[in-house]
């Protein structure tokens, strides 16, 4: 036996004997799971399974020993979420400030920073969220103009974010502010950490179309952060803050390829329903052929998510083929809702209220909800222009 097929045996034991029966199956999606937080009030077994997972230093599989994770390889790693995903449980811990904030720490953080913040984010301790998109610089986000003055060993920090996912359940935010407003764009940017319990600073759900409200404002009212929170140097934060940009797009990438499983099973069950066909194939060519062609393209792409893993080298930040990432991951799940509704008709165009199945009117709500995916984390537009760009090199 290899030492790879050892460690699975290994983890194969841990996982069978300490996670709880109530979780098993209940995996959707890699990020689907515990967020942490000072706030966090995590159901018991959720609790529990975070808890042993801890204990073992695997809510940071990949992550160095001095830290608090485990210190595997990416090989190691991904046996120990395949064996997860055997048994359709959830990871331990999931969040920005594992995928995103964390790895940008170990790339541009000082060594008090990384001591700080990356021992708290393994233990559960704190929930991050991301202070980029202003309600004047979306798409160009070098346009940010939250404003940073220093004052002593501080920046007195004015403005608004928008569209923050959870701004409201976090801890902490990692924001882009405008340093020195006479300089280019991009290079009077400077990128902080702050405290959301800092004194001037509030957060305020949008409820969306699809009637959650997963996003919020965000506002800084002479918020005081110290320099030491500063990520990089001054005036330089454009850099780290497109180094994190990979790892996110990236992380959407990753996010998609570990829904595909259960998103093909759960559109043939929905189109076996619809059709009154408990088995056999589906009696509709059209919707048979629909689903088919968007099986192929996920299994594609999570193909392509697992040789880019195998690839990939420890340490080192994705670049701008994450971008292709984020485009194709973005695409595929909106064209599964879209699919999804052309399988229920008229049952899919329900709100509330009876004659609607529950499950019709949360794949209603997840279909108005997934029109964003396009937007959320760059647009398409903008993520294509990189790729002309800087991929494939076209002069565009």
């Amino acid at each position: 036996m290899d030492e790879l097929e050892s460690f699975r045996q290994e983890m194969r034991v841990f996982v069978e004997q300490s996670a709880p029966e109530s979780l098993r199956g209940t995996r959707k999606g890699r990020f689907d799971g515990y967020w942490g937080g000072r706030n966090a009030k995590p159901e018991a077994d959720v609790k529990r399974w975070f808890d042993v997972a801890l204990e073992r230093r695997l809510t940071a599989p990949t992550w160095p020993r001095a830290v608090g994770g485990a210190g595997l390889s990416n090989a190691q790693a991904r046996v120990f979420d395949q064996e997860l995903a055997r048994l359709e449980l959830p990871p331990p811990l999931v969040g920005v400030g594992l995928t995103m904030i964390g790895p940008t720490l170990f790339d541009y953080g000082t060594d008090a920073q990384r001591a700080e913040h990356l021992p708290r984010i393994v233990r559960g301790e704190v929930r991050w969220c991301q202070g980029y998109s202003e309600p004047g610089a979306g798409s160009d986000l070098a346009a940010v103009s939250t404003r940073a003055v220093r004052d002593g060993d501080h920046f007195v920090i004015n403005g608004q974010k928008v569209w923050t996912s959870f701004a409201d359940k976090s801890d902490w935010i990692f924001a882009l502010v405008r340093t020195d407003p006479s300089a280019k764009k991009q290079l009077g940017i400077t990128f902080v950490l702050i405290d959301m319990a800092s004194p001037g600073v509030s957060a305020r759900p949008i409820e969306l179309i699809s009637g959650a409200s997963p996003f919020c404002e965000t506002f800084f009212e002479d918020v005081r952060v110290p320099l030491a929170n500063v990520v990089g140097d001054v005036n330089a934060g454009w850099t780290v803050a497109k180094a994190l940009l990979g790892y996110e797009r990236s992380m959407i990438g990753e996010a998609m390829s570990g829904e595909i499983a259960a998103a093909e099973a759960e559109l043939v069950a929905r189109a076996r329903v619809a059709l009154a066909a408990d088995s056999g194939p589906l009696p509709d060519d059209a919707i048979r052929l629909m689903i088919a062609r968007t099986a192929m393209q996920e299994r594609c792409f999570a193909f392509t998510i697992e040789r880019l893993r195998q690839s990939a080298k420890a340490g080192q930040a994705p670049g701008s083929e994450s971008s292709i990432l984020k485009v194709v991951a973005s695409e595929l799940k909106q064209a599964r809702w879209e699919h999804a509704m052309r399988i229920v008709g008229v049952d899919g165009l329900g709100w509330d209220g009876p004659g609607f199945d529950a499950q019709d009117l949360a794949a209603t709500r997840e279909w108005l909800r997934s029109r964003a995916n396009t937007i959320e984390g760059g647009t398409s537009e903008v993520q294509l222009n990189i790729i002309a760009k800087q991929v494939l090199g076209l002069g565009v």
